[in-house]
């Protein structure tokens, strides 16, 4: 005689739906897990190298110069980074003296690129708490953003790159990074006598 055979009782089914329930949550973890610690996006790390003053005059109380800034910047994620919307401006005492768009690119993953951006400065009055100042008297700090002149001048640069990072081929995320660095200049030779970023 044969047997015939019952029908899975709602039991087994419900003990089955539990352990593929508690399979998907397991591989789910596992997934963030590897997200949080290997493939989370992070920002560019941005290294100035040197900045330079090719060429630099004075003339009535104002300044202009060719401004050099160099750069390396490193990719640490696990795919390429597109960088886009990025820029280089120059600020004394506060005000924008010069700018420049840097152009969109790509760096892979794991690797550094170095960049130089160069760009010339029109001529600017050198000022001390918005008052006009002659090049050769004595150095002046105005006290709250330590902007100098007379025999040295302080500028600021501000380099800002923004793009994004591909995350396991299927995401997408937005990182931005910046440098600033202060930059003291001799007035009477161009020469720059330290930055600090």
């Amino acid at each position: 005689m044969v047997k015939s055979r019952k029908p899975p009782s709602g039991r087994t089914n419900l003990a089955s739906c539990i352990v593929a329930t508690i399979f998907l949550i397991f591989i789910v973890i596992i997934i963030f897990i590897l997200y949080f610690t290997l493939f989370k996006p992070k920002s560019p790390i941005i290294t100035v190298n040197s900045i330079q003053l090719p060429s630099f005059s004075t003339s009535n109380g104002t300044v202009n110069f060719t401004f050099s800034q160099y750069v390396s910047i490193e990719n640490p994620n696990h795919d390429e980074f597109a960088h886009y919307d990025s820029s280089l401006q120059l600020l004394y005492s506060g005000n924008r003296i010069g700018f420049m768009f840097v152009p969109a690119g790509k760096i892979n993953s794991g690797r550094t690129q170095y960049m130089a951006a160069t760009f010339s400065v029109k001529a600017f009055p050198l000022t001390v708490n918005g008052q006009p100042e002659s090049v050769g008297g004595p150095t002046v700090t105005d006290g709250l953003s330590g902007f100098r002149v007379g025999s040295s001048m302080e500028v600021e640069s501000r380099l800002e790159m923004a793009g994004r990072v591909r995350v396991l081929h299927f995401f997408t995320h937005h990182v931005e990074s910046k440098a600033e660095c202060r930059i003291g200049i001799s007035v009477s030779d161009g020469s720059v006598t330290a930055f600090h970023c």
